[in-house]
């Protein structure tokens, strides 16, 4: 019963008191442990979370009522949790967090129980989820590969059943690409939509954290549970009008909806024949849907100028903040960029912001949605880059991952939805973009799509293996 059981759900249950949290958290550790192959906590607070699943039926029984008192969800190990240590993937002499982050304090005060930290690659950089000093996330449809990156293993725990969502982060694509190679809902935010605090700009206004999760009534719920502003945010926006949960449950109406498969400049732009068939059997759907649907492509301008120096100067500054850190020779050629150049940039990448906005926002004259591939390619094999330079690793990276990172850019939101699968049973995303502020529009129309493509129902033919060697 509890393995289908999806985060809105076990809220539902758990206020009934048709469930208890001490059966729900325990259930999580359990299988977590059963399926810690796939590597995709790097802790697990399994005494603490219990402890906080008997205050939680307490809190229960007294008739407290709060979205997700007692549910267990899990976070990603860029973020700090009071009590544990935020190495980001990088060795070094870290000591425990005396504070939560911003969006955990927001997650603790709707009731949620925290069983543990998820793995990434060193400072969020690629779109896989492994690191010499922390091990590697392998994907629970085929533990062989990937479930992409640097949120894999917040992606992994919820295509496996181990916890019903979780939290990511995207600065480059970050939520929505795991979400796609997992067959998961992923949303980036609006910039400014969810606290990064301690991190008051976090990657120079690259990275934002959202959900993960099966279907997109969960997303938006976490979204919902997730969204607020610190006082010291750089960016920091109105609560929405309607509550995301209650976007997912409403109509979109009749939109315009762009297809597009081009990438930014100097951006390689070969599509996988599988995704793109993927994408234009979405496309498709969402025509028979009523929409509008028809080709036609952002001006993406010069935006990888706005992504360079942010992003270098990004990992530099996270590097300088590690203690001791002992960071892979290609993530070092990254701080390096960032030192050197990235920094110098920085001005005038923020000068461009207003320019690149207004050229790429003229595609929103015509469409209400962009509809692209979340990826070019499908997830690679686990350790496919193990000890490859900073190079090899960029360039494929850039090929496998063209179309996310723009949004990032540009701060606006972006879903990642399931579109299929290939020939060799992996998952397969599309893109969906809007412009400034528009998440609940993008998750109506998510909702509508998954009413008729029915992706929340799937699950992973997992192969509970009791070692990493058993995976390959």
């Amino acid at each position: 019963m509890l393995d289908g059981l999806g985060l809105a759900a076990q809220a539902e249950l758990l206020a009934l008191g048709e469930l208890s949290a001490g059966e729900l958290v325990a259930h999580s550790l359990e299988r977590i442990d059963r399926l810690r192959s796939l590597g995709a906590f790097r802790v697990v607070r399994a005494e603490a979370a219990l402890a906080e699943a008997a205050e939680a039926d307490r809190r229960l029984r007294a008739g407290e009522r709060l979205p997700l008192l007692g549910v267990p969800v899990a976070i990603k190990d860029d973020t700090d949790l009071a009590g544990e240590t935020t190495p980001f993937a990088v060795p070094g002499d870290h000591r425990p967090k005396a504070a939560d982050a911003e969006h955990v304090r927001r997650l603790r005060a709707a009731g949620a129980i925290i069983v543990g930290k998820t793995t990434t690659c060193e400072i969020g950089l690629w779109p896989f989820s492994e690191s010499p000093g922390f091990g590697a996330a392998r994907n629970p449809w085929n533990p062989a590969y990937s479930p992409g990156g640097s949120s894999g293993g917040s992606a992994a725990a919820v295509a496996a059943g181990m916890v019903a969502a979780a939290v990511g982060s995207d600065g480059a694509g970050s939520i929505r690409i795991p979400a796609a190679w997992t067959g998961l809902v992923g949303i980036k935010p609006q910039r400014g939509r969810v606290s990064g605090f301690p991190h008051r700009d976090p990657f120079h206004g690259l990275t934002v954290w959202g959900p993960l999760a099966r279907s997109v009534a969960d997303a938006a719920l976490l979204l919902d549970v997730l969204t607020g502003s610190h006082p010291e945010d750089a960016h920091r926006l109105d609560p929405p009008v309607v509550p995301f949960a209650e976007a997912a449950r409403r109509d979109p109406g009749r939109l315009r909806i762009a297809v597009s498969f081009r990438t930014a400049f100097g951006v390689p732009g070969r599509v996988d024949p599988q995704i793109r068939a993927a994408v234009e059997r979405i496309a498709r759907r969402l025509a028979d849907l009523g929409h509008k649907v028809f080709p036609a492509d952002p001006d993406y301008g010069l935006v990888g100028l706005g992504l360079i120096p942010r992003g270098t100067a990004g990992v530099a500054d996270w590097l300088e903040s590690m203690p001791g850190a002992s960071p892979e020779p290609r993530t070092e050629v990254e701080a390096r960029i960032g030192r050197l150049l990235g920094r110098r940039l920085l001005p005038l990448a923020r000068r461009m912001d207003p320019a690149l906005r207004r050229r790429v926002g003229r595609i929103f004259q015509v469409a209400d949605v962009v509809l692209t591939p979340t990826t070019a390619l499908p997830p690679p094999r686990v350790g496919a880059y193990d000890g490859a330079t900073w190079r090899r690793t960029q360039s494929a990276a850039a090929a496998a991952c063209p179309y996310a990172w723009p949004w990032n850019v540009l701060g606006w939101p972006a879903m990642s939805v399931p579109a299929g699968m290939t020939a060799e049973g992996l998952p397969i995303g599309a893109q969906l973009l809007a412009h400034d502020s528009e998440e609940a529009l993008l998750i109506s129309l998510a909702a509508q799509l998954e009413a008729v493509e029915g992706w929340h129902e799937r699950r992973a033919p997992l192969k509970e293996l009791s070692s990493p060697e058993g995976a390959q």
